[in-house]
């Protein structure tokens, strides 16, 4: 009677985990302008699609083993289903109000409701020199640096919160609306700058592989000296300015390793480290990698 029992309630929980369908959840409903969603889609057996803003996100398949059950039956059923997962960036002039978040597979899809709100970040008025001011990027500078930030890799690299890239004082930051020589506000800050002294040291701030990078006598001549690091999972950081490259095309890197040094080149009002974090080739802010856990 027991055995059998115990063969019934199998049959049954077998019968409850085959009857299961795909779940959407995201993690926060509100989100700042230039910051992300985490968008997840659980109880799947193949990739679903998603959509925020009528633009169409990757999703990446999340390795939940350390969260499976212990006992092995119920171990052998939870591996039938997998996680995907975007984040979904909000571009910093997104305007205020309410969207949704939209997943499909085949007949199955879910819609929930987020809001963008204002991110109350100011206006930064620039001067540059004359021989800065009539710079504009090359086709190969503009070709390289937005092919590397688009970069979409299904291996994930970093693990845990990020460090900061210098140990210099944080000046610009990431969002402020900018004006240069007077002009109109026609753009916005895309990193965070830390007012580092010339050949002070700039570190990978996680684990990640050289996408790409580039040179001022190459013809980086607004972004100067440049390294594009991969993240894995559509994340990507850029460094800028440096007057020193240490690595190389393809090096895998880890959190603390130097992989360049703060300097002037491109267009630049002095010695600083401009570092961008980016999803989908999108800016986002970077302190949130430094204050939040993403797993």
């Amino acid at each position: 009677m027991r055995k059998l029992l115990a063969l019934l309630s199998l049959f049954a929980l077998n019968l409850a985990g085959e009857a299961r369908g795909p779940d959407l959840e995201i993690k926060e409903t509100q989100m700042k302008q230039g910051e992300f969603f985490q968008a997840l889609v659980h109880n799947v057996k193949s990739k679903p699609r998603i959509w925020f803003n009528t633009k169409e996100y990757q999703m990446f398949q999340l390795d939940e083993a350390r969260w499976l059950p212990v006992d092995p039956e119920k171990r052998k059923l939870e591996e039938k289903y997998k996680t995907y997962r975007a984040l979904i960036p909000v571009e910093n002039l997104t305007k205020v109000g309410k969207y949704s978040v939209l997943a499909r597979l085949g007949d199955w899809q879910e819609r929930i409701p987020v809001e963008i709100i204002d991110n109350g970040k100011g206006v930064s008025r620039i001067t540059l020199s004359d021989d800065k001011a009539g710079l504009t990027a090359t086709a190969k500078e503009l070709k390289t640096v937005g092919s590397g930030l688009r970069t979409l890799s299904y291996t994930k690299l970093w693990h845990g919160k990020f460090d900061y890239p210098s140990k210099a004082a944080r000046s610009s930051p990431f969002g402020t609306k900018r004006s240069y020589n007077g002009g109109p506000i026609s753009s916005y800050h895309k990193g965070l700058d830390f007012a580092g002294a010339k050949g002070s040291p700039v570190y990978a701030p996680a684990d990640a592989k050289v996408a790409a990078m580039g040179k001022e006598v190459e013809g980086f001549v607004v972004h100067g000296n440049t390294v594009i690091l991969d993240h894995g999972h559509a994340l990507t950081s850029i460094y800028m300015h440096l007057s020193k490259i240490d690595v190389v095309d393809g090096q895998q890197v880890h959190k603390g390793d130097k992989i360049g040094e703060v300097g002037h080149t491109g267009i630049s009002t002095g010695p600083h480290l401009h570092w961008g974090t980016y999803l989908y080739g999108t800016s986002v802010e970077p302190e949130k990698f430094v204050r939040e856990e993403i797993l």
